[in-house]
């Protein structure tokens, strides 16, 4: 298990966030399982990655219009297009191992997967306008949150969230100082994101503010770090509220409290860290649901469907790996995102209630129950987990899908002629 070094304070945390050049050298000039991205941060590259089942290496690449290859009737167009995170690509499986894969070969068509490992939903978002907008757009569109997804939209870079876990688990000192042969690949520079302006209480837009490779190196310097990312609340809440920092900006938190109409009394550390990580969920959640309103709009404006799942959102996601377990205190996480989509009239899948409800039938813990579907390490769905999360979603897919795919059309009795359908 990692142990937090103590707290340091924000201030140092930033300058501390800073990179190589040869880091960024390596990223820009040797991508592997990512790439830069002028808009997005970055997307996906052509990977072979060690970090598959059995510990086995996973083949990850990149096919038409920089969705995750897709072989199964590929030489067709599809009527649905994904987007989302690592659930949504398929991280830690080869390409013929993913849900959209799976469904392919049942549906007898494709399905586009858009999805890029770390991406919010906000960054989602912005991938679905843009591919959506484009020849190869289609008529249904899959928006999938998992996980702290709601919290990534808030964040303004997320390698300032992940660095120093990375350097508790020994890779920083490798990748992050110049050294190429270290595990993890670089990822989480600036990206468009979403955040509030405490003064006004609105959610507003922000552009990636390096789009170019030449600009990336602007991370390179521990003052520029420090300036950009100094007001960022959500990196700060979540740094705080995990004990790596040992300050919180008072002001700036007690308008965004005020903002989002949540209670922040300054108390304790421990008390205020409580709150602090609440103050987070409640941010992102309503962060979350200002971006589904937006994605809600374009695709009808565009004469498209949404379908917007959930997984992985309604605890910690502690609580889904941990063992021995502890139950996880009040209700839902999610609980205003569902309600949102709910009232909202949104059409969306819960997989949170689909893996409750198995969980329920079975004995040990949830950590035990969740271990069938996970590839260890970062944990992601193995092939068993993608298979069982394509059969979980089938029928809502076979809901929204106007003609029904080839295979349940029915049929005469016999076998017919598939050729026009290849």
């Amino acid at each position: 298990m990692l142990t937090l070094e103590a707290p340091i304070t924000w201030e140092q945390y930033l300058r501390d966030s800073a990179l190589s050049r040869e880091a960024l050298d390596d990223f820009l000039q040797r991508p592997r399982w990512a790439q830069f991205d002028p808009e997005l941060g970055y997307v996906l590259y052509n990977s072979l990655v060690p970090w598959g089942m059995d510990d086995s290496w996973t083949i990850e690449t990149v096919g038409v219009h920089g969705a995750r290859s897709r072989f199964l009737y590929a030489g067709r167009k599809p009527r649905i297009n994904s987007y989302g995170d690592s659930f949504t690509e398929c991280n830690q499986v080869s390409d013929g191992e993913t849900w959209q894969e799976y469904l392919a070969g049942h549906f007898g068509e494709p399905i586009g997967n858009y999805g890029v490992g770390g991406h919010g939903v906000y960054q989602a978002y912005r991938r679905m306008l843009r591919e959506e907008q484009t020849e190869h757009g289609a008529e249904h569109v899959i928006l999938y949150v998992w996980g702290d997804d709601p919290t990534r939209s808030l964040m303004r870079a997320r390698w300032a969230a992940l660095y120093r876990g990375y350097e508790l688990a020994g890779h920083n000192h490798g990748r992050w100082r110049g050294n190429p042969q270290a595990q993890i690949p670089f990822h989480g520079n600036p990206w468009p994101h979403v955040e509030m302006d405490v003064s006004s209480g609105r959610f507003v837009e922000k552009e990636n503010p390096l789009p170019t490779p030449e600009s990336l190196y602007e991370m390179c310097d521990p003052e520029w770090m420090a300036d950009f990312l100094r007001d960022d609340l959500a990196v700060q809440l979540g740094a705080y509220a995990s004990g790596q920092i040992s300050d919180l900006a008072h002001a700036s938190v007690d308008q965004l409290s005020r903002a989002l109409d949540v209670r922040f009394e300054w108390g304790s550390d421990e008390d205020c860290r409580k709150q602090a990580a609440e103050l987070l969920n409640v941010y992102s959640q309503r962060a979350t649901n200002y971006i589904l309103d937006k994605a809600k709009a374009f695709v009808q404006s565009s004469n498209k469907k949404l379908l917007v799942v959930l997984n992985f959102t309604d605890r910690p996601i502690k609580d889904y790996f941990r063992d021995p377990d502890v139950p996880s205190e009040g209700g839902r996480r999610d609980q205003e995102i569902v309600d949102h989509l709910a009232a909202g009239g949104f059409d969306y899948f819960d997989m949170n209630a689909v893996h409750q409800r198995e969980y329920e039938t079975t004995t040990g813990s949830f950590s035990q129950y969740m271990s069938q579907y996970i590839v260890g390490g970062a944990g992601h769905y193995s092939p068993r987990g993608n298979h069982f999360f394509a059969y979980s979603i089938k029928d809502k897919l076979l809901e929204m899908l106007d003609p029904q795919p080839v295979t349940y059309r029915g049929s005469t009795g016999s076998a017919i002629d598939f050729s026009a359908y290849l």
